[in-house]
């Protein structure tokens, strides 16, 4: 059975955008802002999505498990 994960980081959203991997954070930090998110709470790979207009299996294919 293959677990897969629920929470994005800056180093996927580097994979998917081909952009640094401080743009990835500063990205996901911006997904807080919009979301109303506390610092220490993660971004689900659904909500990254979401933000982004990208699909999910579109952004599966960069997500090393």
């Amino acid at each position: 059975m293959e677990t897969k994960r629920i929470i994005i980081y800056p180093k996927d959203v580097q994979r998917i955008t081909g952009k640094s991997e401080r743009y990835g954070r500063l990205l996901l930090k911006q997904i807080k802002e919009k979301l109303a998110k506390e610092e220490y709470q993660f971004i689900t790979i659904s909500e990254f999505c979401n933000y982004a207009g990208i699909s999910a299996q579109e952004v599966e294919k960069y997500l090393n498990n």
